[in-house]
């Protein structure tokens, strides 16, 4: 019947602009005037339910997200605000779905206006159905992503711009918007100052030295047990790979107990029988505690890096290398024109993920030290990265406003970083361009 009624459509008379309106004001009334009555049945309906269902909630959230209570005692700041982000994100979608109805309604108009004939009911499901497929399929991945990526990122953002701390705790206490003071105070008050420059200056050191220790050193293992002159390969590639097998919690309690000052293997079997003295001060001096993380990390992410090294030099053709003694190359200029062009392009997007994934370690600072030893003048250990401050920020001293705003600038870093160098790195890029 759909069909039948969609043939007496005027060619010349039908509008784009009223079927446009129509929709605006009212959602599924633009298709309808196409006579697309199922359609705009169902537009209708989402917005009629919108209104009776959801306009008291959206209005009520928003309320809290502008306001965030106004009595102590009985208005919850952070419930508040997590209505109001459920508010934010349904407006979003509601709109989404409300743009899309009036794009429909204005093209479909448009079709009609030109001559196009609606296909029949069971025609146009088929067809959406065909098309919609895969959206279908990873519509429920997408309500995922929403509430857990998607609403914890806005939340997070949001509590940054508040005072929510020790003394601004609800239901006793209200949360208030401060708006960039938290910003402000992190580099222009002392304490706090200090503090973020200390524990970001060490956070981009510990990154940058041990992520690129560990893959030279899986770099430099993999190049020996791959050399033709190596016997025994499969086992000492077994005994290389061991410390990987074995949990890196555990592994890192177990140099915390070698590393300890008093009763610590290390100094007691090791630095005072050759040196003498009372041994290093591994976990009491900040000096000796990063470099004993250092070389922990380094252990710890070898292997990982040699195993992955080594799959992709086994795969690189031996023709190369003998076309490159024909034309009298060395081994250094093999490795500079053979070798590493094409480990880094197999390997750079996972050796750029070992950067980003050491600059939020927050298994082996913690674990190791907890971030210690102190520091006078700092609220942050003398080991502490950016990630075990926020830890301590929210756990410890209940300042999770100020943890936000960290955690807002580890995710801008760690973003731009990652983004800057997937563009630039070849392995993104056709083989053909390289």
């Amino acid at each position: 019947m759909n069909g039948t009624a969609d043939n007496h459509v005027s060619k010349n008379n039908h509008s784009p602009v009223i079927a446009m309106v129509l929709s605006i004001l009212f959602a599924g009334l633009g298709q309808i005037y196409n006579r697309r009555f199922l359609k705009g049945v169902i537009f209708a309906l989402v917005e009629v339910a919108f209104i009776v269902t959801m306009l008291d909630s959206i209005n009520f959230g928003l309320w809290g997200l502008r306001t965030l209570g106004t009595i102590p005692g009985v208005d919850h700041s952070i419930r508040l605000l997590v209505l109001g982000v459920l508010s934010l994100i349904g407006i979003v979608i509601l709109g989404s779905l409300y743009v899309f109805n009036v794009i429909d309604a204005k093209r479909q108009a448009q079709k009609i206006q030109t001559g196009w004939k609606p296909k029949k009911m069971r025609e146009t499901i088929r067809d959406a159905y065909d098309t919609t497929f895969p959206y279908l399929m990873t519509f429920p991945g997408l309500i995922l992503m929403i509430f857990v990526v998607i609403f914890p990122l806005l939340f997070s953002i949001l509590l940054a711009f508040t005072n929510y701390d020790l003394y601004h705790s609800p239901p006793r206490n209200l949360v208030e918007w401060v708006g960039f003071d938290n910003f402000v105070n992190l580099v222009t008050v002392p304490i706090w100052q200090e503090t973020f420059l200390s524990v970001f200056s060490w956070t981009i050191v510990w990154t940058v030295v041990s992520t690129t220790l560990q893959i030279a050193v899986g770099l430099f293992l993999a190049l020996l047990v791959n050399d033709p002159r190596v016997k025994f390969k499969k086992l000492i590639r077994t005994i290389l790979i061991l410390p990987w097998a074995v949990p890196a919690f555990i592994t890192i309690l177990i140099f915390s107990a070698m590393f300890n000052d008093e009763f610590g293997a290390i100094n007691r079997d090791i630095i005072i029988p050759l040196f003498g003295g009372e041994g290093i001060p591994w976990l009491s001096d900040p000096f000796y505690a990063k470099i004993a993380i250092i070389m922990i990390q380094t252990w710890l992410g070898f292997p990982f890096i040699f195993a992955l090294f080594t799959g992709v030099l086994q795969s690189i053709s031996k023709d190369w290398y003998e076309a490159a003694d024909v034309d009298g190359g060395t081994r250094f200029q093999k490795f500079r024109h053979i070798t590493l062009p094409h480990v880094l392009f197999a390997t750079a997007p996972l050796l750029i993920m070992q950067y980003a994934q050491n600059f939020n370690n927050f298994n082996v600072i913690y674990l190791f030290n907890e971030g210690n030893p102190p520091i006078r003048g700092q609220n942050a250990g003398g080991t502490d990265i950016l990630i075990s401050w926020v830890y301590k920020l929210t756990f410890d001293t209940n300042n999770y406003s100020m943890a936000a705003v960290v955690s807002i600038i580890m995710g801008v870093i760690v973003s731009a970083f990652a983004f800057y160098q997937f563009r630039q790195t070849k392995s993104f890029k056709e083989e053909g361009e390289i």
